[in-house]
C-alpha cells in the first residue's frame, strides 16, 4: 500500500511538471495536435494517478490482491499510454503511438479489477 501511495505522489508531481512543460516549453515547438497529443498524456497520467491514490488508500480496508493487481495495472497504464504519448508527440514516431492502445488496456484492467474487488468486498 505505502509504494503505491508514494508512486501515485511521484506520478501527480510528474504529471503536473510534464504539464506545465508542454504548455510552457513546448508550445511553438510542435504542432497544435501534437500539443493536444501531450496534453492528452498529462490528463490521462493524472486521472489514473487519481485513481491509483484511491486503490493504494482502499487497500486498507479491501485486504485482496485484486487491489494489488489494480494498483500496478494502472502503473503500467500510466507508463505504456502516457510514456508512449509523451515521446511520440515531440518526435512524431509512429512506433510509440502504438504502444498506446497497450496503456488503455492496461487502464481498463485496473478499472476492472477495482471494480469486482468494490463489488465483492465492501
Amino acid at each position: 500500500m505505502k509504494i503505491l501511495l508514494i508512486i501515485a505522489a511521484l506520478n501527480g508531481l510528474l504529471a503536473v511538471a510534464l504539464g506545465a512543460f508542454g504548455a510552457h516549453g513546448l508550445e511553438g515547438k510542435i504542432s497544435e495536435k501534437n500539443l493536444d497529443t501531450w496534453g492528452k498524456a498529462v490528463d490521462y497520467q493524472m486521472f489514473h494517478t487519481m485513481a491509483l491514490f484511491a486503490t493504494a488508500l482502499l487497500m486498507g480496508k479491501i485486504q485482496s490482491g485484486l487491489m494489488t493487481g489494480a494498483g500496478w495495472a494502472f502503473i503500467i497504464g500510466i507508463l505504456l499510454f502516457s510514456g508512449s504519448l509523451y515521446i511520440y508527440a515531440p518526435t512524431g514516431i509512429k512506433t510509440f503511438a502504438m504502444i498506446t492502445p497497450l496503456g488503455g488496456v492496461a487502464f481498463l484492467v485496473g478499472w476492472i479489477l477495482l471494480g469486482y474487488a468494490i463489488i465483492k468486498f465492501l
